[in-house]
């Protein structure tokens, strides 16, 4: 098993490791620590940051996860692993309070806390290790991963390379920004312009802010609009809430709905045509780009709670808005161009401070890979082409695999960063690099079938002999 003087020293081709991870967020972690008891495997991972971290900025007081306890890096793959949820809790000796509060859906910062407790205890996780390039080396049919040790202030310390056989790239999704706002950005001085991954850290200057504009209208946006909301006085509340979708949507939460976030469903999905995915993406959007329904409650109930003293909050929620544009306006000012595709009309806002909830992008893989992205297989897109065991398709002279982590909603849906599947998602990248089960995984998850054969192609695996003599009548 890897050790860490194995895996933070330069390696030697002729003994690589196994796996090598680039990135340490739930995704490479949850594989981290189903890895780790394998014996015939040696690996490590690797991130830039000095320590785990998961959305620092949106760690508000009060919000939970969206998925239930049980989704966290190893239960749903292998519930005896020491790296569980409920092991965290009773390491902490706070499983007695977990089990009288009768949650289900533990609190975000408690998430971060847990994740965070496992990377401590995993020898082959190490911070503030910065990957600058990779390189394949056909000699030895191994990667060549060039590192950077970084010190505590982030600065270079020293460089070396390891190698490994399989690499695992978990490098996660960056905040999104729309083009008509990034000139916005960059710069202390102003009306604060910022992303809702930074919010908790810029909060003190929003609330100072005589108008705040919260755009978006996801479970990031929500949140942000709700705590803010609770911040700001009676009467002046100065908020102003907009989105481009038609409406502050519920998230589709049906216990039925929710089947779309199992393997049953990924596989499906995977077998799909390319352009068949791509129209069900943009239909799905209620399944992971709208709000929970207990947040939406929160903000009614902060709302209404408003009107008791016989007067409306300052309060405006609008949907269906485009943001045209956008400029400074003074010292203190932006000016926002909207419009409102169903009335056909345009305006234009003033505001004090604007935070964007528009949400995260995958990261290009390109920029990590470097030459190697000449060997990657394109979609029509030009966007990877991943296989149902997560390794992007590579030329055939490249014999070692490189998995792909939470970069695979194109090809895999949208449970693709769900944290309900990071750990099936894991097992199936472990089964694969060695080729045996390593982890036992269950043939059936939902009670959907989706499709007509069981192996998610179009065509049905069986037709009783009466259905084939009368054709599509029978159906």
């Amino acid at each position: 098993m890897t050790t860490p003087a194995t895996s933070t020293k330069p390696t030697d081709p002729r003994h690589p490791l196994d796996l090598a991870g680039i990135g340490i967020g739930p995704a490479n972690l949850s594989l981290a620590a189903l890895a780790h008891p394998l014996p015939a495997l040696t690996t490590a991972f690797y991130d830039e940051r000095p320590a785990f971290h998961w959305h620092p900025g949106l760690l508000i007081d009060g919000t939970t996860l969206q998925v239930p306890f049980l989704a966290d890096l190893v239960t749903l793959a292998d519930p005896t692993s020491p790296y569980t949820f409920l092991n965290y809790l009773r390491h902490e000796q706070r499983l007695y309070p977990f089990y009288f509060a009768e949650r289900f859906h533990a609190p975000r910062a408690e998430y971060d806390a847990y994740c965070r407790w496992v990377s401590q205890r995993l020898p082959t996780c190490h911070f503030r290790h910065r990957a600058t390039a990779i390189r394949w080396l056909p000699d030895h049919a191994v990667y060549a991963l060039d590192l950077t040790r970084l010190t505590p202030d982030g600065s270079p310390h020293s460089t070396h390379r390891i190698h490994a056989r399989n690499l695992a790239l978990g490098i996660g999704t960056a905040p999104h920004v729309p083009t008509p706002l990034q000139p916005l950005l960059g710069t202390d001085d102003g009306a604060p312009v910022l992303h809702s991954a930074d919010y908790l850290t810029h909060r003190p200057r929003l609330l100072a802010a005589d108008h705040i504009t919260v755009i978006g209208s996801g479970q990031s946006g929500a949140e942000v609009f709700l705590d803010l909301l609770r911040h700001r006085p009676h009467g002046r509340e100065r908020l102003h809430w907009l989105t481009r979708s038609p409406a502050f949507a519920p998230m589709e939460y049906s216990k039925l709905g929710l089947e779309h976030f199992t393997p049953d469903y990924t596989r499906y999905f995977h077998a799909l045509p390319e352009p068949t995915r791509d129209r069900l993406l943009t239909r799905q959007w209620q399944l992971y780009k709208a709000i929970d329904h207990d947040t939406l409650a929160a903000i009614h109930d902060e709302l209404y709670q408003r009107t008791l003293s016989g007067t409306w909050p300052d309060a405006r929620l609008t949907p269906g808005v485009t943001l045209r544009a956008a400029s400074r306006t003074g010292p203190t000012g932006l000016e926002l161009h909207l419009s409102h595709d169903e009335q056909g009309h345009r305006t234009r806002l003033t505001t004090s401070a604007l935070v964007l909830a528009t949400g995260y992008r995958e990261r290009p893989l390109d920029d990590l890979l470097g030459p190697l992205g000449t060997a990657l297989h394109r979609d029509t897109a030009g966007r990877p082409v991943i296989e149902a065991d997560y390794r992007l398709r590579l030329d055939p002279a490249l014999t070692g695999a490189i998995y792909a982590l939470n970069a695979e909603r194109h090809t895999h849906g949208v449970g693709a960063p769900d944290l309900g599947l990071v750990a099936h998602r894991s097992a199936v990248i472990l089964n694969s690099l060695t080729q045996r089960t390593a982890y036992p995984l269950p043939e059936r998850t939902a009670f959907t079938t989706f499709g007509l054969r069981a192996d998610g192609t179009r065509e049905p695996a069986t037709v009783p002999r009466q259905l084939k003599r009368a054709g599509n009548r029978s159906f």
